[in-house]
């Protein structure tokens, strides 16, 4: 009785075993389907971004066209075109011939800071530079226009009380001074321009409506400086003549960084919307503010559409948006945290830092998107560090990668293709006969530090414009245009020399 007893116990515990073991096999497998079926998920979103964001080379060829066509109809009109295609007023860029001591002032945020710069002439180039830069203080940002200009007139004057005996003004001159104000102005001459309105964190009512050179100007004299302001631009337009200074054959300047911007040198009798004397150059800088650039081939995603309805200008810079470096994150976020709303990215819970804007930035999708480890050991850092994502696998952080590297490469598409839509007007295209060497000077973080963007750039490039064309152009690094060019077109603008021709 006890053996039929032990043996019916142990035939339950079997009967046992082998059930529990199938459950647990059960389980294991339906946790795999779901694991590939979450998998196959985030594959498929994967692909739907990717196509989504397809830029084919006859897409891009028509943005070019289409950019063509809006350079054109801002250059005939205010408010004819996206682009307002600004007149710079600037119509000699520098040479290499200039000589001096020059200055620069570049106010465009919390921060400004001021530069000196010893020119040597064609053979020594710059001699010697030297720069502080300075914080505003707070109230100060909010105050009147008086209290700013006299706190920047104030610290410039230090900057001059300092200056050593290696930098030396020609006798019986003014100092003289380039003056870069990113805010925007309405300008009516390369010394004058009239503030619209305030960003970034500025808002000192009385400046508004006021001529920001005759601001500073004032303040400079109540210190007692002796400084003419030569010049009054922008970043763009101070890349385009830091470039020049080095090479005669630049004729294009861009800005792909934070922001995103485009200048260029243009025939004065090719600006309809121009009423005064031609420039005895015959030529005008023109400053495109080509971020505002619309058209229906523009590749845009439900997650770029999103963060535009969401920003603090709804519908304008959507060009911006779609190529600079403030933005390129945040599309990378907004992809993500559907992948993991969808297919449980980052397993069954949401990190919720994924759902705090601007969280990922342009460089830490560029360290994500170099990352050569074999295990790609940076992008679970960079996960760990900016989402609180910890003990992510393999396949997760392949698909971040490749989500970086969609976004990434499209921006870089249609950077190359807003670029060959300015040469295109400059008559640089597969249909011209006659080629000339051009030199398209590039300033901004995204293109020095992002190698991916940047070779994608440069490919697409030299594709939209094919094998003939592409050999007369030439993309180059410039640096510090809102600085060092600042002062170089004060020094091909200085009131003591006869203009040059462009």
């Amino acid at each position: 009785m006890e053996k039929t007893m032990v043996k019916a116990t142990v035939a339950v515990v079997a009967t046992t075993a082998v059930v529990v073991s199938g459950v647990i096999l059960y389980q294991k497998l339906n946790r795999k389907k779901e694991r590939d079926a979450k998998l196959a998920r985030a594959e498929e979103m994967v692909e739907e971004l990717e196509r989504t964001c397809a830029s084919p080379l006859e897409r891009l060829r028509q943005l070019a066209d289409a950019m063509e066509v809006e350079m054109h109809a801002g250059l005939a009109s205010e408010g004819g075109s996206r682009l307002k295609m600004l007149l710079s007023y600037v119509d000699s860029l520098p040479t290499g011939d200039e000589e001096g001591l020059f200055y620069a002032l570049d106010l465009g945020g919390t921060n400004f800071r001021v530069l000196r710069v010893q020119l040597g002439g064609k053979e020594k180039h710059i001699l010697k530079q030297e720069s502080k830069e300075v914080s505003i203080p707070p109230h100060i940002m909010i105050g009147s226009s008086g209290e700013l200009f006299g706190f920047i007139a104030s610290e410039l004057a230090k900057f001059v009380a300092a200056e050593g005996e290696e930098f030396q003004v020609f006798d019986g001159r003014q100092r003289e001074l380039g003056f870069t104000f990113s805010f925007p102005v309405r300008q009516s001459s390369i010394t004058s321009g009239t503030l619209i309105k305030w960003t970034k964190g500025f808002s000192i009512e009385d400046a508004v409506g006021a001529d920001v050179v005759a601001e500073l100007t004032a303040a400079m004299d109540k210190q007692g400086l002796d400084m003419h302001v030569t010049a009054l631009i922008n970043d763009t337009v101070g890349t385009l003549a830091g470039g020049r200074y080095y090479d005669q054959d630049v004729t294009v300047a861009v800005i792909l960084g934070t922001g995103t911007n485009a200048a260029y040198v243009e025939k004065a009798n090719n600006i309809p919307k121009w009423h005064g004397l031609l420039p005895k150059s015959g030529e005008m800088v023109i400053n495109m503010e080509w971020g505002n650039f619309k058209s229906s081939n523009l590749p845009i995603t439900e997650f770029d559409r999103a963060l535009d309805e969401e920003s603090l200008n709804p519908g304008e810079q959507i060009y911006e948006k779609l190529i600079s470096g403030m933005y390129l994150g945040d599309i990378v976020r907004r992809v993500l945290l559907r992948m993991a709303e969808e297919a449980e990215l980052f397993g069954d819970t949401i990190p919720s830092k994924l759902r705090v804007p601007f969280i990922l930035r342009s460089h830490d999708i560029s360290s994500m998107h170099h990352d050569i480890s074999p295990d790609l050991k940076v992008v679970a850092t960079k996960l760990k560090e900016n989402l609180g994502v910890i003990n992510t696998s393999f396949e997760t952080r392949k698909t971040v990668v490749q989500v970086c590297d969609i976004i990434t490469r499209r921006a870089a598409q249609l950077a190359a293709a807003g670029i060959a839509g300015v040469l295109k007007k400059l008559g640089t295209d597969p249909s011209s006969v006659n080629h000339q060497r051009r030199v398209v000077a590039i300033d901004g973080g995204l293109f020095e530090h992002n190698k991916v963007f940047k070779n994608c750039l440069e490919r697409t490039l030299s594709q939209l414009l094919g094998e003939e064309a592409s050999r007369f152009v030439e993309v180059t690094l410039a640096n510090d245009g809102s600085g060092v060019g600042a002062a170089l077109i004060a020094a091909s603008h200085s009131q003591y020399s006869r203009r040059g021709e462009l």
